[in-house]
Order: structure tokens, then C-alpha cells, then sequence
């Protein structure tokens, strides 16, 4: 086994301000910029899973492959996309507009009706394993399209501390990072700043 497989996963940090209210929040936070470098929650059909599961947007007995992992992150750009043109007071790229629209008409939204032998006429909300990623993406769009109309679109942020890539619903106007860790790495790198300046002075 290499160094590099035993190497620990780096930390990520506990979900940004207001993730607990917008899961699509968390998930164009599965994107992380860390000190170490990027890392994507996302990588991969098993992690992936592995957090829709987490948010309820899977069952636990679901599993998504390598086509519909690309087209989560596909779906997580174009929504960073549109939070970053929200928080930029810009106008939102017509392309993420499509992909978060296609998105929010891929899966039904009502049960659709469905015959079988054994109960005859029914009425069901499909879910096979081919439409976990729909579902889940539909769910996603939605709650951007809530978070970007919302009462907290004009509180949301993103992170002023470098490296930190993550979006965030400010809890008070003064409020410039996404997590005390970001803070104080933004605090300590101005005071060595300040002291680099003191001493070539």
C-alpha cells in the first residue's frame, strides 16, 4: 500500500451557515477550496452517494454510477454559478438557468398512475435506481430556485477567507466568513503580514 493510500482524508469543515435550511447550499459546498488544496465531496459514484443518502435525497439502499456522479457535479456547477451571480449582483448565466429549469422538470413531481396484476390501478411516485439522480437533482433545483427567491437571498455570502470557496447565508451584516476556522486563518495571516511589515521596517 502507497503513502498515498494511507494518507487521511482531509478535514472538511462543518457545514457553512445556513446549509442546514438549503441542502443546496451544502451541495454547491461539496466543492471545498482547503488550505491543502481542492477536494470534492462529490468525487466519485460512492461518496456521492454516500451524501444524498446523508441528505435524504437517496435511499440507503441507493446507489448511483459514474454517468449520473458526472452529472451531479455537472448540476453543482451551474448552481455555484447562479449563487455566485446572486451574491456578485450580476445577471445569472443563461446556461445554469437551463440546467437548474432542466433539472427541476426530469423527475415527476406527482404520483403518477401505474398498473400491475397484483394491485391493479395505482398511483406511485417512481423511484427505480435509473432515477435516483433525476429525483435528487430535481430536489436540488428546487430548493436553489427557493434559496435564490427567498427571504435569505439577499443575506447570502461567500466566504471572504482565502482559500475558502463556500457560499453562506450571513447571520448578521458584519459577518464575513463562512466559519470561525476561516476567520482566524484570515486573522493570523494579517497579523504576520503586520509583523513581516514591522520588522523589514
Amino acid at each position: 500500500m502507497s503513502q498515498r493510500d494511507t494518507a487521511p482524508a482531509p478535514a472538511v469543515p462543518a457545514p457553512a451557515p445556513g446549509a442546514d435550511r438549503y441542502p443546496a447550499l451544502d451541495f454547491a459546498n461539496s466543492l471545498l477550496t482547503l488550505p491543502t488544496g481542492p477536494h470534492d465531496l462529490l468525487a466519485a459514484p460512492a461518496p456521492a452517494t454516500a451524501w444524498l443518502v446523508e441528505h435524504r435525497l437517496a435511499p440507503v439502499d441507493g446507489r448511483l454510477h459514474q454517468v449520473c456522479t458526472d452529472r451531479l457535479q455537472g448540476l453543482r456547477t451551474e448552481v455555484r454559478a447562479l449563487l455566485a451571480a446572486r451574491v456578485d449582483g450580476t445577471p445569472p448565466p443563461a446556461e445554469a438557468l437551463a440546467a437548474v429549469n432542466a433539472a427541476l422538470t426530469a423527475a415527476p413531481s406527482a404520483p403518477l398512475l401505474h398498473w400491475d396484476a397484483e394491485r391493479g390501478l395505482h398511483r406511485t411516485l417512481p423511484h427505480p435506481a435509473d432515477r435516483i439522480a433525476d429525483r435528487a437533482m430535481a430536489l436540488l433545483a428546487a430548493d436553489t430556485a427557493d434559496l435564490l427567491t427567498g427571504p435569505d437571498a439577499d443575506r447570502l455570502a461567500r466566504c471572504g477567507g482565502a482559500p475558502c470557496s463556500r457560499f453562506y447565508v450571513r447571520t448578521h451584516a458584519a459577518r464575513h466568513w463562512c466559519s470561525t476556522r476561516c476567520g482566524d486563518r484570515v486573522r493570523a495571516a494579517r497579523a504576520y503580514a503586520r509583523k513581516r511589515a514591522a520588522e523589514a521596517s
